[in-house]
């Protein structure tokens, strides 16, 4: 640490380095977590709440279900495939303990992308909520997985409340699609078989594979990252360094709107807070603003976590603004940049700053964070976690002088292994042992990294490089957008031409009034030379603004094949 930039200007809150190696595995620190906070509750889902202790025994028995009863070895691929309710940590950490490869799947999946990941990671199990077994439905002769456990939303709610929420999801609200999945089990039927067994841990290592999380396929087809035990507890480890100046065990509860199955949450939401005994809340849908915001107002919530269009959305909700944040102690974004009028104003409203991280799915996912001692920098991404280098690089992988625009590049315990069965294409993304994000980004003399963009989605303007953050924020700052995205098109005279499209605030809003607001903030060339008006924008399930799907629909309205 002695030779980085920025350890001179590190907060004196902050560790340079920690044990990555403090646990033997995930699981270990699952054990360890379950023997400290015991009765204290780790999860809560609609009302109904999982301690520490129940959550011990009814993972144990969904890993002897694999084990026992399915009789499955270690290293099988379980995907599982559900949003945030209760069952989805029984499950994921039962197949860790049974010494299995959890495969996270976005339950919005369409039947093609779900046959790509189950087939890519070779899964054996599949784990679905019954909501989108009709898609499972469609694919089964064309996947290997050989077993299938079809979970309802309620299924541990508990008795009455369970069996009121299956019936009103599938009954009243029509939510479950009707399927056939002939030789499937249910959910309810596999904890049942795998109780009548004793459970026997499964020895795992650090170089033993956790988890085979799937890149969002934002620039191209989705590929499996594989994050081995010592990829998670190292970033578990450097996570909690981070947050540990402000939070106690056993007194926190933090939101979770964002889903599990996504590698942020995973290791920021569940397992570093897992680690201190944080209550954790789970949103199964938070897009619908006004049930999330119900349910916050009845949490005195210590953390939360999120992306820019979370926060901005709730913002815009009077209801949201109107919330006791006297308990807030922290709020991290991340997935997608935080836009600075979001930073201001959510620090505004909640008396809480906004602190930007940055990470990816190959790197576990978080690689640089900014201070949460009040000395964090809006605009910014912050500084490397511990353990962790970052070089700004052209390229050829060489450093570049300070100040400069280059690649991130990021060295780390937390680094993937590489692509599952894909030598080629981490070969294309690994330099020696460093990382080669795909974004570019500037470091400052005092060691905070401020991204400009993704490499790939740069637009060249008459020879100049513009970058679709750097105009995103102006037009976000303009008093009638709610939110925007900038993509580029070609332009005969200029090679490239800047073109946004524009969700509304204030109905009244025009073209012309974005691009004069633009120009307050942004030389001619960057200004949007096109502006259209649209009711929502393409997103991830995260949602992060997927610029690629604005762009190939806007070339779809002007007939050009993308």
């Amino acid at each position: 640490m002695k030779d980085f930039p920025w350890y001179k200007h590190y907060p004196a809150s902050l560790e340079k380095e920690v044990d990555c190696k403090a646990y033997g595995s995930v699981v270990e620190l699952f054990e360890e977590s379950v023997k400290k906070f015991g009765s204290s509750t780790a999860f809560e889902c609609m009302g109904k709440t999982l301690s520490f202790t129940e959550l011990d025994r009814l993972s144990a028995q969904f890993a002897n279900y694999l084990l026992k009863e399915l009789k499955l070895p270690k290293g099988t691929r379980v995907a599982i495939q559900m949003p945030n309710i209760l069952q989805y940590p029984v499950v994921m950490f039962g197949v860790l303990r049974a010494g299995m490869v959890v495969v996270n799947t976005n339950p919005l999946y369409t039947p093609a992308e779900m046959r790509h990941q189950f087939n890519d990671s070779g899964a054996d199990v599949v784990v679905i909520v019954a909501n989108f077994a009709s898609n499972l439905e469609k694919i089964r002769s064309e996947i290997s997985a050989k077993h299938l456990v079809v979970t309802e939303l309620g299924d541990l709610l508990g008795g009455l409340k369970g069996g009121i929420v299956n019936f009103v999801v599938k009954y009243v609200k029509k939510m479950v699609p009707a399927f056939s999945l002939p030789g499937s089990t249910s959910f309810k039927n596999a904890m049942k078989l795998g109780a009548k067994h004793s459970f026997q841990p499964v020895h795992c290592t650090l170089d033993d594979a956790a988890f085979l999380q799937y890149t969002g396929g934002t620039t191209g087809v989705s590929k499996g990252a594989e994050l081995t035990h010592g990829n998670i507890v190292a970033n578990m480890q450097q996570i909690s360094a981070w947050m540990k100046s402000k939070l106690r065990e056993k007194e926190e509860i933090v939101i979770t709107a964002l889903p599990l199955y996504h590698i942020f949450a995973l290791t920021v939401n569940c397992l570093a807070m897992l680690k201190i005994g944080a209550h954790n809340v789970l949103i199964t849908n938070p897009r619908d603003m006004k049930a999330f915001i119900g349910e916050l107002a009845k949490k005195r919530f210590t953390v939360m976590t999120g992306v820019n269009t979370l926060f901005n959305g709730l913002l815009n909700q009077e209801s949201f603004r109107a919330l006791d944040f006297s308990s807030l102690k922290i709020a991290v974004g991340g997935g997608m940049a935080v836009q600075k009028v979001t930073a201001e104003k959510w620090k505004e409203v909640t008396g809480v700053a906004l602190a930007e991280g940055y990470g990816l799915t190959e790197t576990s996912p978080v690689a640089v964070c900014n201070p949460i001692d009040g000395t964090e920098r809006i605009g910014t991404i912050g500084m490397p976690v511990p353990n962790t280098e970052i070089r700004i690089a052209d390229d050829a992988g060489n450093p570049v002088p300070k100040g400069e625009r280059g690649e991130i590049l990021i060295k780390g315990p937390q680094v993937m292994r590489g692509y599952w069965n894909r030598p080629e294409e981490t070969a294309l993304v690994m330099h020696g042992d460093w990382f080669k994000s795909g974004d570019i980004g500037v470091m400052d003399e005092d060691g905070f990294t401020k991204i400009v963009d993704r490499k790939k989605e740069m637009i060249l303007v008459s020879g100049f490089n513009v970058y679709p953050n750097e105009v995103e924020d102006a037009v976000a700052s303009c008093p009638g957008v709610l939110e925007v995205g900038v993509i580029s098109m070609p332009d005969p005279k200029s090679t490239e031409k800047v073109v946004a499209y524009v969700v509304k605030k204030d109905p009244s809003l025009t073209e012309e009034q974005v691009i004069e607001h633009s120009k307050e903030f942004l030389t001619n060339y960057k200004v949007p030379k096109e502006v259209y008006f649209t009711s929502e924008l393409p997103k991830t399930n995260v949602g992060k603004i997927l610029r690629r799907k604005i762009k190939e629909a806007h070339l779809e309205k002007l007939g050009i094949q993308a």
